[in-house]
């Protein structure tokens, strides 16, 4: 981005510590967005793991039969 104000030159002790800086926010940000990722494909996995067992027992009759105990 250009600046009409002019930024002073930042030695390379600076240069390399924004340079750090700048990785680490990158590895933050990946590892917030991996976990994110695992949490959504395990509350996916966990979701038909549910419609699927609730799909069998439909099929046999299993959730019928607990309400018609009642």
């Amino acid at each position: 981005m250009l600046s009409l104000y002019p930024h002073p030159r930042k030695s390379g002790n600076e240069q390399e510590e924004v340079a750090l800086q700048n990785a680490s926010k990158q590895i933050v940000q990946t590892a917030i967005l991996q976990a994110v990722q695992q949490v959504s494909q395990e509350s996916q996995q966990k979701e038909k793991r549910v419609n699927s067992s609730v799909s069998l027992q439909l099929e046999r009759g299993e959730l019928t039969k607990k309400h018609e105990k009642k």
